[in-house]
């Protein structure tokens, strides 16, 4: 799959602090999970954890709990970010997956997924 060497900075914020940055992230790989997940029927009912080909799996975990959905990662185990609603964490989602797009296009890639 092309879009497993796409690569760019992606970094965790909690309250305008960086928590978390990486950068050579698989980019076009999580955002492709990531849609794969909202578009699943366990959407908004099961956890995410991102298993990638070439990073370490829960190396971007989303976590859904009675306040809301927190983001993590296994490289800040004690870290998670503020509950978000569910609303709130697919409109950032779609945001993230846009620009990614919009990136990859900017590239001259014709996109397929």
């Amino acid at each position: 799959m092309l879009l497993l060497d796409i690569e760019a900075e992606l970094s965790i914020w909690e309250q305008g602090q960086e928590v978390w940055s990486e950068g050579a992230f698989p980019v076009a790989e999580l955002a492709y999970e990531l849609a794969l997940w909202l578009q699943s029927p366990a959407a908004g009912h099961e956890d995410f954890e991102l298993d990638s080909r070439q990073a370490e799996v829960g190396l971007i975990r989303i976590v859904g709990s009675g306040e809301g959905w927190h983001i993590g990662s296994i490289f800040t185990p004690d870290f998670w970010t503020s509950p978000v609603a569910w609303e709130e964490l697919v409109a950032e989602i779609k945001h993230f997956d846009r620009a990614v797009r919009e990136g990859i296009t900017a590239m001259g890639i014709d996109l397929a997924y």
